[in-house]
């Protein structure tokens, strides 16, 4: 089974950012295949990533509710693993899947499921996987992606973001998850921490350690640029691969 790595906060604080450069990570210190995950509805990963996406899981989910997308002869099951496989996108060493919008009105119980068990079948072609999450952790509450190894919880440098941070914190423990270890980030610092230490121990969250604003990533988000082609001394690069080497990977 795949280990599976998690990205979660609320908006703006650098998920995609922290994801994008712990796939790059994990390839070039040639980890194994590596299954990214974009659970975001504001997807933007592939852009981070470079690779263009065409399919969306959450347009696949929908389908399921219409008797007529299924074509005749073939189970719901078959239908969702056949369009999960076409959504998969295949670069070297990394895959991808999008979910896509938020889901509609209705019920979703039973295609959230075959997602579910599509995922855990993936995981075993794959030494990681990366879930980009959204804000709430709602993928992972309603246990679509399970069994996650590494919870990175991201803040901005700012009280506001450190109690953010500290209620996704509560809600993990609330609903008994099974996240073995969680990590706190701390982004777009100037000088450290500074007067926020004494908020970031109130977390209750294992500091990973921070990551300084870059000009560069905000230059190649404005471009469109992957993450991928920033340079190997840029800060962001350098601080993602001294919190990565502290927490193991």
């Amino acid at each position: 089974m795949a280990r599976s790595i998690a990205v979660a906060g609320k908006g703006g604080t650098g998920k995609t950012t922290f994801a994008a450069l712990t796939i790059r990570y994990l390839v070039e210190h040639n980890k194994g295949n590596i299954l990214a995950v974009d659970a975001d509805p504001n997807a933007n990963l592939n852009e981070a990533l470079g690779l263009e996406v065409n399919t969306y899981i959450a347009d696949i989910l929908e389908d399921t509710k219409n008797p007529k997308a299924v074509p005749p002869g073939m189970s719901k099951d078959m239908f969702v693993e056949y369009k999960l496989a076409q959504a998969l996108v295949e670069a070297e060493k990394l895959d991808l899947l999008v979910m896509g919008r938020p889901e509609g009105p209705g019920c979703y119980c039973y295609p959230n499921d075959l997602l579910r068990k599509h995922l855990e079948t993936l995981a075993h072609n794959y030494g990681y996987m990366i879930i980009d999450s959204e804000a709430g952790l709602e993928h992972i509450s309603r246990r679509i992606i399970q069994n996650v190894d590494d919870l990175f919880i991201m803040s901005d440098a700012s009280v506001r973001g450190l109690r953010s941070a500290s209620r996704i914190r509560q809600l993990v423990e609330e609903m008994a998850l099974p996240i073995k270890r969680l990590f706190l980030v701390v982004t777009k610092t100037a000088n450290g921490l500074g007067s926020l230490q004494r908020e970031v121990e109130r977390t209750g969250l294992t500091l990973a350690g921070t990551l300084p604003y870059d000009p560069l990533v905000v230059e190649y988000d404005a471009m469109g640029t992957p993450l991928f082609r920033l340079p190997p001394d840029a800060a962001a690069v350098r601080k993602a691969w001294e919190i990565l080497d502290k927490v193991g990977l």
